[in-house]
Formats: C-alpha cells, sequence, structure tokens
C-alpha cells in the first residue's frame, strides 16, 4: 500500500516536498505559458498551511542544455498569485544562500528552491540507496521531519530529489500523486465495460507499447487510433507510404478485431468526415474511455476537427473519462472542456509506463520504504 498523507501528523513539522511544475514557457519571454500543472499541487500545499507546516520545496523546469531550463522564480510568483500567498524562493537548492533561508523559515511559511536540475548529482544513473547518500540529500533531509512526493509527472524517473530521501525520512504520497495512482488503477482494473482506449500523437512507438499491453492482458476491448499510431498501421497495410521500424504486423494479426483504424484521412495529417462519424458511434457505446494524443496536427487549423470533433463527443458522453498526455490536455484547456472529463492526468511518461504495466521508481521506493 501507497503510505500517504493520512499516516502522518503534519502538525507544526517541516517538510520536504517535490513537486512537478515544469511548465511551458515563451520562447521570447519565458514567461509561463500554461499553470495547469502550478495549480494541480495546490491541494497538498493547502493541507500542509493548515497544519501549520514549514514546507520547503523542490522542483525542477525542463533540462540543461535547452532553452526553456530557467530559474524556478517565475513558477515561484505564479503560484503565489494562484494561492494567494506568499511564496518565498531561492536562487540555491543546498548551498549557504539555500540553508540561510531554510533556517530562518517560520511555521506555515512556504519555500521554493531554485531548479533541482542546476545540480549535478539529481540526474546522476544510480539506485535509491546511492541517491539517499548525495549532498542535497544530506544538507535538506537535516531540516526536515518527512518527504512528500507529490511529482506524479516525473515518477518514472530515478532522480536524486525524486528517490533519494525515501531511505532518509519518513516519506508520503501527496494528494496529487495519490489520486493519479488511484484513478489510473480505477482505469485498468475496475472501469465499466466496454473500455475503449484512443490513442494519437506525433509519436508510435509508445503508443504501439501502451497497446500490446492492454490487449494482451484483455484491459482493453477496443483502442480507436488517429496521428501517427494510426499512420504506423495504415502504412504496414500499405495504404499509405510511411517508414515504419516497429514490429506491429504481429499486433494487428492477433488483435485486428479490436483496433479501429481512420477510413480517411486529410493530408495525412487529420482523420477525414467518415472517420469522425465511425469514431463518435464507438464513444457512444463505450462505458470507459481513455484518450491520449490529438488525432492529428492540432496546431494547424485546418488539421483541427479530427481531435476536436473526438475530445468533444467524449466530454458530452456519460462514459467514465480520462485523459493524458500534454497535448491531449492543452487541447481539452484550450476546448474549455476541463471539467467534462471525469480525470485529467497530470502525467506523460510515467502515466505511459503505467499503462505498458511498469512499476514507477518513486512508487516503488515509497512501498519499500514504507515505516
Amino acid at each position: 500500500m501507497l503510505p500517504t498523507m493520512d499516516d502522518f501528523d503534519f502538525k507544526g513539522k517541516s517538510v520536504i516536498l517535490r513537486v512537478d511544475i515544469n511548465s511551458p514557457l515563451n520562447p521570447e519571454t519565458l514567461e509561463i505559458m500554461d499553470n495547469w500543472r502550478i495549480k494541480k499541487i495546490i491541494p497538498t500545499l493547502k493541507e500542509l498551511k493548515e497544519k501549520n507546516a514549514k514546507v520547503i520545496m523542490l522542483a525542477h523546469q525542463s533540462r540543461p542544455g535547452k532553452w526553456d531550463f530557467t530559474s524556478l522564480e517565475k513558477h515561484a510568483e505564479e503560484l503565489a498569485k494562484l494561492m494567494g500567498e506568499e511564496i518565498k524562493f531561492v536562487d540555491d537548492v543546498y548551498g549557504e544562500k539555500a540553508i540561510k533561508e531554510i533556517e530562518e523559515l517560520k511555521n506555515g511559511e512556504i519555500l521554493l528552491l531554485d531548479n533541482v536540475r542546476k545540480c549535478k548529482e539529481e540526474m546522476e544513473k544510480k539506485s535509491v540507496e546511492e541517491h539517499a547518500k548525495a549532498e542535497m540529500v544530506k544538507k535538506l533531509s537535516k531540516y526536515a521531519d518527512a518527504f512528500v512526493n507529490d511529482a506524479f509527472a516525473a515518477a518514472h524517473r530515478k532522480h536524486c530529489s525524486l528517490v533519494g530521501f525515501i531511505p532518509v525520512l519518513p516519506s508520503f504520497a501527496g494528494r496529487l500523486l495519490q489520486k493519479e495512482v488511484e484513478m489510473v488503477e480505477k482505469l485498468l482494473k475496475e472501469a465499466e465495460r466496454p473500455r475503449l482506449f484512443i490513442f494519437g500523437g506525433g509519436k508510435y512507438e509508445n503508443a504501439i507499447e501502451v497497446m500490446k499491453n492492454l490487449l494482451e492482458k484483455g484491459i482493453a476491448d477496443k483502442i480507436m487510433l488517429g496521428g501517427m499510431p494510426a499512420n504506423a498501421f495504415l502504412a504496414m497495410l500499405g495504404k499509405i507510404e510511411m517508414d515504419i521500424d516497429a514490429n506491429i504486423k504481429e499486433i494487428w494479426e492477433k488483435f485486428k478485431d479490436k483496433i479501429l483504424l481512420p477510413v480517411d484521412l486529410i493530408d495525412a495529417k487529420d482523420i477525414g468526415e467518415e472517420s469522425i462519424k465511425i469514431f463518435k458511434e464507438e464513444i457512444k457505446n463505450s462505458a470507459s474511455i481513455f484518450i491520449s494524443g490529438p488525432m492529428g496536427v492540432f496546431e494547424e487549423e485546418k488539421y483541427r476537427k479530427g481531435t476536436e470533433e473526438i475530445l468533444k463527443a467524449i466530454a458530452n458522453s456519460n462514459a467514465f473519462s480520462m485523459a493524458g498526455g500534454g497535448h491531449t490536455v492543452a487541447a481539452i484547456n484550450m476546448l474549455g472542456l476541463e471539467d467534462k472529463f471525469t480525470y485529467i492526468s497530470t502525467g506523460g511518461g510515467s502515466l505511459e509506463r503505467m499503462l505498458m504495466g511498469e512499476k514507477l521508481p518513486v512508487i516503488e521506493a515509497l512501498i519499500k520504504f514504507k515505516r
């Protein structure tokens, strides 16, 4: 069982909280363009604040070498605006400057440390136990009574700030991480049948791995494809020209009665009218629906219709509906449909791993070192 925030009394305690507020930035101004992930950590923060805990927050933005690898100062400002509270920020992670701020932190206050990926040890390939010996963990754990991990979107990574504190401090899943795991487990194990899984987007390799798991274990009753996953199957069937290097023939031969492909395309960049009609009918007949990935090149207006129609059909159905993946979430938010889905996941890679039937390092560590 995953240890949660119900398993510890945070009243007046000092807590290290790892979150995932990695956000899309404007390439010119580096302003945060979408604060959705930042909003999602607020329930955990509010709960800790109500318990009068001191909160030392760790997070990352992008990765070294990328243009959007920045300080977290703007993230702190955005969070303060959303919460209507002061969020302290220090441009340091565990050096003298950070330690001074931590030592001055009062109960009920929140301090965001800078981008953890500025620390060399954060992304080193090590075991959980080795990460627990890192400088970051040694320096910061001295100031904490507990560790809370609320970073579901990064839970598939075995990075220092994500797993290193777990063997050292009493450690718990935050409210977002807890909810994400519960919802994915519900989708895979308890959701009412028929269950429809829809995959699209600009890559197909991972979608194929996910499909394999869902079909072989009998989790999915039907799989509907758009975007590159559809193009890969259509190319394999000789209907369009495209190089594919995944072994999908086997899946097709074994499960073709459960896989629904588009019957018409627009420049191979969106699904056509006939496909939209067939897909909407399938949505109407499903009790549980999961979607990840747009049906076409959603960024361009003339290839947007497939995605819009399918998302609206899901939103307006009475089915249990769940969505995940950055582009899908952006499309849902753009169409103003967020409240019409049963659940929208913050996970990309982490969600994909769970759908592949793999275990997530953060969750495994929390269970293994549960005290």
